[in-house]
């Protein structure tokens, strides 16, 4: 099988393609003919040996799979071989083959295509548990989301809109804001051009927003939990803009809100039974119509390190998939 394989941490230019054998699946695993690899932030910072965990080298970056059982180890029933599935992995997934855990190989729905399939579930599973499992959003509340254009962030708009929120959008041009309005954005704001505290402010009347969704970091979480209302909740989600911001911790203590970190990884894996609640619900929408995954580009799997930087250099509205087809 072809992979793209990181063999030293580094920029996306020092991974290689090479032909590999093909994966075993052991007890309570599935082995998947990957069709479609989407990518996400964090696999600009795994190559780097910049991410929460790191891998031994050599491996395949890529998380968010979608493709066909080739075959199961023991244990797995609820998919066999020939079914197709999207799932879950903690890297691996920029190969025509991937080993899924059985908990986080899910059924594909008809109705969805590959390419979409492995769009869904990092950005939907992300924001969804943050809004629902994290921050408790309920309607009516007010929704500030950074980065509002990106993968997780495009998913929290449409999911914050979905559940009642008002949805306050912010992102870097107007293409991007726009592209958030299309998504269901109540209102938007120029954070490169605009005074972000400022209008938060004063698009919820003074009082502050109920809940910052942030996947960016860097300059921007300052101003935005300064504009986090009495008892508000302010989401960690990552750090996009590459800096980890230091806080001043009497901002929460004199707002009385929470600052919360938001990793859905963890909680997937310790939480499975929430973890697949959230799934079906997420399934259900997607299949009433009310969720759709915006696909910036699809590039082919040699492709994967001109698209990685692409998303380095903050370039992609949505998400970039990779297809093995």
């Amino acid at each position: 099988m072809r992979a793209i394989v990181c063999k030293t941490y580094g920029p996306p230019s020092s991974l290689v393609l090479e032909d590999l054998p093909s994966p075993v699946p052991k007890k309570g695993e599935v082995l998947v003919s990957v069709k479609a690899c989407s990518i996400n932030f964090p696999d600009t910072l795994i190559i780097q040996g910049l991410y929460q965990f790191k891998p031994p080298l050599p491996f395949s970056p890529g998380s968010d799979i979608s493709g066909v059982v080739k075959s199961v180890g023991e244990g797995v029933k609820h998919v066999k071989e020939g079914d197709e599935v999207f799932g879950i992995v903690p890297y691996g997934g920029f190969a025509e083959e991937v080993i899924v855990p059985k908990a986080a190989c899910f059924p594909k729905p008809v109705s969805m295509d590959f390419k979409t399939a492995a769009a869904f579930m990092m950005a939907y599973g992300t924001s969804f548990y943050a809004l629902k499992n994290r921050a408790k959003l309920e309607k009516g509340d007010s929704l500030v989301v950074l980065g509002a254009s990106g993968g997780v962030g495009l998913a929290a708009v449409e999911l914050g809109k979905l559940m009642g929120a008002r949805v306050i959008a912010c992102a870097s041009t107007s293409e991007k804001l726009e592209l958030c309005k299309q998504f269901g954005a109540d209102d938007v704001i120029n954070y490169e051009e605009e005074d972000l505290k400022k209008r938060i402010k004063e698009l919820t009347d003074g009082k502050g927003a109920d809940i910052i969704y942030d996947p960016v970091g860097g300059k921007y979480s300052e101003p935005a939990l300064r504009a986090c209302g009495w008892e508000g909740r302010y989401l960690v989600v990552g750090f996009a803009a590459g800096d980890i911001p230091s806080i001043p911790l009497n901002i929460p203590l004199l707002k009385g809100c929470q600052v919360m970190g938001v990793f859905w990884g963890n909680f997937a894996l310790s939480n499975p039974q929430q973890s697949m609640m959230n799934t079906m619900q997420l399934i259900q929408w997607y299949g009433e119509g009310m969720l759709k995954p915006h696909i910036h580009k699809t590039l082919p799997l040699e492709k994967a390190p001109a698209a990685l930087e692409e998303i380095m250099a903050r370039q992609v509205k949505g998400k970039i998939v990779l297809s093995m087809e």
